[in-house]
C-alpha cells in the first residue's frame, strides 16, 4: 500500500475516533422514557443507560400488594433501558455508517 493511502486511512481512523468519541458524550445529553400501568410507573434514563429517575404515582402504592408494583417497576425500567438502548445504536450507527459503507449487521465496535 503506498504512503498516501496509509495516510488517508490513518487520518479516517482517527476523524472516526473524534466522531465516536463526540457520539458518546451526546449519549449523555439524550433522555428517553418508558412507563408502566398507563403512565403508574415512570422511568427517566440516559442514553448511557442509566436510570435517572423513577416516578410513582401515589394512587398505585399498596402495603398489601407490593408485587403488583414491583412488576410495574421492572416493566417501566426494562422499557427505559430498551429505548434508551436503541437510541444509542441509532447515534452510533449514524457515525459508523461512514466507515466503508458501515458495518455489517450485527457487528458493533466495543462500548456499542
Amino acid at each position: 500500500m503506498k504512503r498516501s493511502g496509509m495516510g488517508g486511512l490513518l487520518k479516517q481512523a482517527q476523524k472516526l475516533q473524534e466522531d465516536m468519541a463526540k457520539a458518546q458524550a451526546e449519549l449523555e445529553t439524550i433522555e428517553v422514557e418508558g412507563s408502566a400501568g398507563g403512565g403508574v410507573v415512570t422511568v427517566r434514563a440516559s442514553g448511557k443507560q442509566e436510570i435517572l429517575e423513577i416516578k410513582i404515582d401515589r394512587d398505585v402504592i399498596d402495603p398489601e400488594d407490593s408485587e403488583m408494583l414491583e412488576d410495574l417497576i421492572v416493566a417501566a425500567v426494562n422499557q427505559a433501558l430498551q429505548n434508551a438502548k436503541a437510541a444509542g445504536e441509532e447515534k452510533m450507527s449514524s457515525v459508523t455508517s461512514g466507515l466503508m459503507g458501515g458495518l455489517p449487521p450485527g457487528l458493533k465496535l466495543p462500548g456499542m
